[in-house]
């Protein structure tokens, strides 16, 4: 299974009841649920390619609402071939939407009526309904954090951003195809959405690889400094190598200090000046300062190019 179907079967064994329940429900029906007529008659259709979804969406309609639910599961013939488990709810269905306040005339409302959602823990159902139908998070795994809810207009992707940052979790909405999507790739407020919806073993999982994955990023950062700083430590010998061979070409006078470096220099061509620091105290005696060395070096170079000149 992926990342996200692991999070909705864990959210699907919560226990749900009360204002908490119709909330849920309320964002499961807005998401994916259709309503229908034919000859005066009106029912409810919901479907799922997730079992426990399935499962918890009977199980909520059975003990809030006492209603007869009928379950298929249809077998899609695709390359996936996964299954599909509609659940049609045909007495009752318009007492049902009036009780959760998104019944209307010729259809469903976009949004919940606020009171359905004024409480933070009908608050927090809700958004746990809306992923439950239409959510996804990448992998830990993955190069990329991301989570997106998939919503079918611009009014429901409008509120949960509302609702998200009622929990100071900031999202952005952009529209893909025919619907508006939810998302944020920030990984500590991913953290935080699954610490929201209750699914506390994924986000343990997610905590997990996201610390490993740092940890990896840093040492790769780290490794590529050192490489770095190395080839422009060798770079930096090469140069002070090729002055050297001009000065004493020139047949030049050198001051002794000079000289110290130089002789440093043609002993440890791949020294860093920290490096000559310690190699000129121990040929020589002398102590020596990095930035004395720096000096000493920009010295070498221009009696380099005064000889190039000559």
């Amino acid at each position: 299974m992926s990342f996200s179907s692991d999070v909705k079967q864990e959210i699907s064994k919560l226990e749900f009841s009360g204002g908490q329940a119709k909330a849920l429900l309320c964002a499961l029906f807005l998401s994916r649920a259709s309503l229908n007529w034919n000859r005066g008659e009106t029912w409810l259709s919901f479907q799922t390619q997730n079992a426990s979804i399935a499962k918890l969406v009977f199980r909520l309609l059975k003990s809030e609402y006492h209603v007869d639910v009928q379950i298929a599961s249809i077998r899609r013939m695709n390359l996936k071939k996964n299954n599909i488990y509609r659940l049609t709810v045909y007495s009752q269905a318009s007492e049902i939407l009036e009780s959760l306040g998104i019944l209307r005339t010729g259809g469903l409302y976009n949004v919940p009526p606020y009171s359905l959602i004024r409480s933070e823990r009908n608050a927090r159902a809700f958004i746990q309904g809306l992923f439950l139908a239409a959510g996804s998070i990448n992998s830990p795994k993955t190069t990329n954090y991301h989570m997106e809810l998939t919503l079918p207009s611009q009014d429901l992707a409008v509120m949960a951003v509302k609702i998200l940052d009622r929990f100071y979790i900031p999202a952005k909405i952009t529209l893909r195809k025919q619907s508006y999507v939810v998302y944020t790739k920030v990984g500590d407020k991913i953290a935080d959405f699954l610490r929201l919806l209750g699914a506390s073993q994924s986000l343990f999982t997610f905590e997990d690889q996201r610390i490993q994955r740092d940890f990896y990023n840093q040492l790769t950062r780290l490794d590529n400094c050192e490489v770095a700083n190395e080839m422009k430590t060798q770079k930096a010998a090469r140069e002070q190598l090729e002055w050297i061979a001009i000065i004493e070409k020139s047949g030049c006078k050198v001051p002794e200090k000079i000289v110290h470096v130089m002789e440093a220099r043609k002993q440890n061509p791949e020294a860093s000046n920290v490096e000559l620091c310690d190699a000129i105290y121990a040929m020589y005696g002398e102590s020596i300062t990095k930035s004395g060395m720096k000096h000493r070096m920009a010295k070498m170079k221009e009696l380099a190019l005064s000889g190039v000149q000559a």
